[in-house]
């Protein structure tokens, strides 16, 4: 069974930074592995944040580029979200997820970390 936990989140001003956390401790992460971020504020549809791919290949959600950084510790097993220069319309529930098709139909979940922006 393979658990995510994030950890992270908090309350900022606009233009604030925090750095989300995403510790998986039972995935294998193989030369071939994907992990990504999603969020889903009030509301709205869950989506899509950034992923990032074996040999640290990165992509990203076009609202967050430039602001949103997506990194990996293998050796730690930890996903990274550092997010800069935060947005009230950041403000959601962040989720990490894995698997082979991680951004568009992971196999495995984390519980969420809460992103509150204030402006």
């Amino acid at each position: 069974q393979v658990r995510l936990a994030e950890s992270g989140g908090g309350s900022v001003q606009t233009g604030g930074l925090l750095r989300l956390s995403c510790e998986a401790p039972g995935y294998t992460f193989r030369s071939i592995n994907c992990m990504a971020w999603f969020r889903q504020a009030p509301g709205k549809e869950r989506e899509w944040v950034a992923t990032i791919y074996s040999y640290d290949i990165t992509t990203y959600l076009d609202d967050v580029k430039g602001r949103f950084t997506i990194s990996q510790d293998k050796a730690k097993k930890t996903l990274y979200l550092q997010m800069d220069n935060l947005k009230p319309e950041d403000t959601a529930m962040y989720s990490c997820a894995a698997g082979p098709l991680c951004a568009t139909k992971p196999l495995y979940w984390g519980r969420g970390t809460q992103v509150t922006v204030s402006s």
